[in-house]
């Protein structure tokens, strides 16, 4: 691919087919080679929001890029724990890592050098139940729902905090956001409903 107007604009309307953001592998189905992909980063026509994940330098700031290039380079993944909180707005925790759950039974270990990542292997119904898709910035990204995630967040109260699993069910009660029945469904599949009954009754 020649790097004359006409090609340029041809590999500038491929990324506006994803959105403005585009994969390697995405790229080379569509006959772009890295070199062009590069010579474009050098050029300041795109940006490289990670490794193998480009986005046209003209879009509009994205509000949330870490989830996003999480979301895209891990697609079978789901954004969870903290950063599932911080995205319902019930922690004060700010996420310095994007935690992403994937399956237990995945053969590969996820591996990104930016943004940071926290990876959970889940199983079963604690990993398949509970996932939402959210439209940030027109991209859709896989996010554990409210409840889920308040269960999760119990059940690994020694990783991340029990005042961390504790104030998400505050901040969520105060919020009037949270569904007992369904946040009691999530906790029998997460196993930790002895765990938070207690703190249930004490505060609902």
């Amino acid at each position: 691919m020649s790097n004359s107007n006409d090609k340029i604009e041809k590999v500038e309307a491929i990324f506006h087919q994803y959105g403005g953001v585009l994969r390697t592998g995405q790229a080379l189905d569509h006959g772009i080679h890295p070199r062009d992909l590069y010579a474009m980063v050098d050029s300041g026509q795109i940006e490289r929001l990670s490794r193998g994940v480009y986005r046209l330098a003209n879009m509009p700031p994205l509000g949330n890029p870490d989830l996003i290039t999480v979301s895209k380079r891990i697609p079978d993944g789901v954004i969870c724990m903290v950063s599932a909180l911080a995205f319902h707005k019930v922690t004060t925790q700010i996420p310095h890592e994007v935690h992403v759950a994937v399956d237990r039974t995945a053969w590969w270990s996820p591996k990104i050098e930016s943004p940071p990542i926290r990876v959970y292997r889940y199983s079963g119904p604690a990993f398949t139940d509970g996932i939402e898709k959210h439209s940030i910035d027109k991209f859709t990204v896989r996010i554990y729902g409210l409840e889920k995630s308040i269960a999760d967040a119990f059940k690994f109260r020694n990783k991340i905090g029990l005042d961390v699993a504790l104030e998400a069910l505050r901040l969520a009660k105060e919020a009037k956001k949270i569904k007992v029945s369904k946040l009691l469904d999530f906790a029998r599949v997460c196993r930790v409903e002895r765990v938070m009954r207690p703190y249930l009754e004490a505060m609902l």
